[in-house]
């Protein structure tokens, strides 16, 4: 399959003005504005599945998909020698709408001074284009229709539906009233002026129905003609001729090899652990890496997979001493009572994705920016790691997460074979001072656990275990049971004019590479302290704006 990449000459057959790789929450986005306000004829490649499933639909659904779904494409990473040889999942999703099909929702887009650092680490690029929070402030506004809130930050008229959760679980605002007994104010938006304290959530999704870039976006472009989407389409290597980006090989859900070309660009959006696998399949990037596995350079592009980062997030998990939170909600009688519940008035646990509650906190100087991002999810959580440690039943996990990781990792090629995931090696709490605020986190979070009026509601912590919290058993159990906040990123960066490893400019094309540009989270100078569904799809919007006004 991968002789392709060398010996044949693709007949062109089939063309379009502009090709999207990947259909995810970036690649939706610029497809449906491409499409639509720009008039042109695009066609959306997706690896994976439509969007449209019960599962995928409801806000809990998410948990019964988290292990196993077709729905999902799961990364192994390489063996993390500072993690004691531990191999752990990075789940992608592997669906129209991408993560904004499968994940929990939580509407975040970082704070302020996040967007101007990129700006900080594009200056001197030769483009006029701004990424700084005054630039990148009106696409959130246009994308959003917010059901609570209208002012300076926030939209009300755009295709995302943002809603605060419509259930609340008793534990998750024991929590709230907790965290605010050890001195952290209640933030009604984290979204708002100030990133810090402890609150609620709010969700892309309304009335118990989820809004990804699927539904918001590619739904109401289903008649339009200028939009061709095409699922289970995975690309194998963009066709580059002369340093200039002229089509997609691809092969189709009858497992045919297609071969399609743009007039105009090509956008990859295939997410920060298969963009960069594109680009090198295709000849962009480490000219010795590519040189290995036998592809022709294009471009010598050294940051190509490299500068991987990721959200780090450890457990903290206490059993409760009475029928609290969700345990077996979506089991047997419950989840009849339930669904009835939803049926007949729109209301109860469906309405809600598990996730309600949350903080930003910064355990050792409290008025500086927030290190940690807690969630609060009022079930056990239970994998292999923590077998003997805990029993299954009523209780609550809250993950802490640190927001401005400065571990980095990288992605390789495993060969130059398409079919082949990439090997990736996240390198979570790898650097010294992501373990020193992880264990702080872990600490603020014990304590306020211990705190009324979630105290008198607990029977127990039991993760850690509490016998010895000393600075070395945190950073064991850190070790253990780090993993992914599902938020990999910049792994084909935007950087400065002169700097060596930016793969692209700040007008996110790709360097020395004509008609081709990155739209997703690889192009990141540096991750956002939060989630990152919002930020893809501003992305997206600025892509397309890029485009359209060139």
């Amino acid at each position: 399959m991968y002789a392709l990449h060398s010996t044949w000459t693709p007949i062109r057959v089939e063309s379009f003005d502009h090709i999207v790789i990947g259909g995810g929450s970036s690649g939706c986005v610029a497809a449906a504005r491409l499409s639509s306000d720009g008039n042109a004829k695009v066609l959306l490649l997706e690896a994976g599945h439509s969007n449209r499933h019960p599962l995928l639909d409801m806000p809990p659904g998410i948990f019964k998909m988290i292990n196993g779904s077709k729905f999902m494409r799961y990364h192994k990473t390489i063996p993390q020698e500072h993690l004691d040889g531990r191999v752990h999942e990075i789940p992608q999703g592997h669906v129209l709408g991408g993560g904004s099909s499968v994940n929990a929702q939580v509407y975040m887009r970082g704070r302020p001074s996040d967007y101007d650092e990129w700006q900080e680490i594009l200056r001197g690029n030769n483009d006029s284009v701004g990424w700084g929070w005054r630039d990148v402030l009106p696409h959130f506004r246009r994308m959003e229709a917010n059901n609570r809130l209208n002012n300076d930050l926030h939209g009300t008229n755009g295709p995302m539906l943002v809603s605060d959760p419509g259930h609340i679980d008793e534990m998750s605002r024991w929590f709230v009233q907790a965290v605010q007994a050890v001195g952290e104010p209640f933030n009604p938006d984290f979204n708002g002026q100030t990133q810090r304290g402890v609150g609620f959530y709010q969700f892309m999704n309304r009335h118990g129905k989820r809004s990804s870039a699927a539904y918001a976006y590619i739904e109401p472009q289903k008649n339009n003609p200028n939009l061709n989407v095409r699922l289970n389409a995975e690309v194998m290597r963009i066709v580059i001729e002369n340093g200039c980006a002229k089509g997609v090989i691809y092969r189709d859900r009858k497992g045919e090899i297609k071969t399609v070309y743009a007039d105009g660009e090509i956008i990859v959006a295939a997410g920060a652990l298969i963009t960069p696998k594109l680009l090198m399949l295709s000849g962009i990037g480490p000219a010795e890496h590519l040189q290995e596995h036998g592809i022709d350079v294009q471009i010598d592009l050294p940051g190509v997979g490299q500068n991987l980062i990721d959200h780090p997030e450890v457990p903290t998990t206490a059993l409760a001493n009475g029928p609290y939170g969700y345990y077996k909600q979506g089991e047997g009688w419950r989840m009849l009572k339930n669904g009835i519940q939803f049926k007949l008035f729109g209301s109860g646990p469906i309405t809600s994705a598990g996730v309600e509650a949350g903080a930003f906190v910064n355990p050792t100087s409290p008025d500086a920016p927030p290190t940690i991002q807690a969630f609060c999810v009022p079930i056990v959580y239970l994998d292999r790691d923590s077998v003997g440690l805990v029993n299954d039943g009523h209780g609550l996990t809250v993950t802490t997460v640190v927001v401005k990781p400065k571990s980095r990792g990288e992605v390789r090629l495993k060969s130059a074979n398409p079919t082949d995931m990439p090997a990736v090696s996240p390198n979570l709490l790898k650097h010294p001072d992501d373990m020193r605020e992880m264990v702080a986190g872990q600490r603020f979070f014990i304590n306020a656990l211990k705190a009324s009026p979630l105290a008198e509601h607990l029977e127990r912590i039991a993760i850690p275990p509490q016998d010895d919290l000393s600075d070395d058993a945190l950073k064991a159990h850190c070790k253990r049971f780090v993993k992914t906040n599902y938020h990999p990123s910049s792994t084909a960066r935007m950087g400065a004019d002169g700097d060596p490893m930016a793969v692209l400019d700040a007008k996110l094309r790709v360097r020395g590479i004509q008609n081709l540009r990155v739209c997703d989270m690889s192009a990141v100078p540096n991750i956002n302290a939060g989630n990152t569904n919002a930020p893809a799809m501003m992305i997206g919007d600025r892509c397309a704006d890029l485009i359209i006004d060139k």
